[in-house]
């Protein structure tokens, strides 16, 4: 689904990303680990297209095509979401406005999407305005949901949200993707089809995401280097045992945890 090659990407002229070759198989959700301004964000705002961030070397290849040079607006018509950490408040759209926005195939019923999420009571609102931290992520997973992208991008999905909103967010997070829900519980009338599996990845700094959604592998990303990819979880205990300086030693000495 994506392939990025020996990526060098440099920000105001300081360089961010370092070499970086990745690999995401169609229907696979891959964990970006790193502490903060190690990267992450720079990474996925390259691979959505974001201007500001500035290639000077390698590609990145979507379901076979190279789009390094391609338009915003192409790479999302082509199939890649994003979900922010921070998104912006815009006065004077409504939550309705852009879901519909994200609907490009004018398929989605957007009422049926908000309930889903216990957002229907906002949906009418301006985007963000005076929302909550759950809320947020619960308005761009409004969004991708309405978009279907095949490339979902999630920068901190557990930032910011209380521990009532994370079990919805991650559900829905599992429903987009088309994995199986860990707490159905929560919406025993979803029924998730494997066969309909997108790619993901998805950053983060504290893991706490793990608890909520299936992950097929995990990678760390240190000082703009991709340094280990391994089971996302044996990653996690790591780090919390040892630090992510462990993970750069551990690589540079070539041991089994590369």
């Amino acid at each position: 689904m994506l392939q990025i090659e020996e990526l060098k990407v440099e920000v105001g002229g300081k360089s961010i990303l370092n070499n970086v070759n990745m690999e995401i198989p169609k229907g696979q959700t891959h964990i970006l680990f790193g502490p903060n301004g190690s990267g992450k964000t720079s990474l996925m705002m390259t691979i959505m297209g974001f201007s500001g961030y500035n290639v000077t070397h390698g590609k990145i290849i979507f379901k076979g095509e190279d789009i390094t040079e391609m338009p915003i607006n192409e790479r999302a018509r082509l199939g890649i979401g994003v979900s922010f950490q921070r998104p912006p408040t815009i006065n004077g759209l409504t939550t309705r406005n852009i879901v519909e926005i994200c609907d490009i195939n004018h398929s989605a019923d957007v009422d049926e999407l908000a309930k889903e999420l216990n957002f229907t009571d906002l949906l009418d609102r301006d985007v963000n305005r005076n929302f909550s931290g759950g809320e947020i992520k619960r308005s761009e997973l409004l969004q991708l949901m309405a978009q279907q992208p095949d490339l979902v991008l999630l920068d901190e999905p557990e930032s910011g949200v209380d521990l009532e909103s994370i079990v919805v967010i991650g559900d829905t997070i599992n429903s987009l993707l088309g994995r199986q829900i860990k707490c159905p519980q929560t919406r025993p009338h979803k029924k998730v089809i494997g066969d309909h599996a997108k790619s993901a990845l998805v950053i983060t700094h504290t893991g706490h995401i793990l608890d909520y959604i299936t992950a097929d592998r995990g990678q760390v990303l240190y000082n703009g280097i991709l340094c280990c990819s391994r089971n996302a979880r044996e990653i996690l205990k790591w780090i919390r045992e040892y630090g992510y300086e462990e993970c750069v030693r551990c690589s540079n000495e070539k041991t089994s945890w590369i």
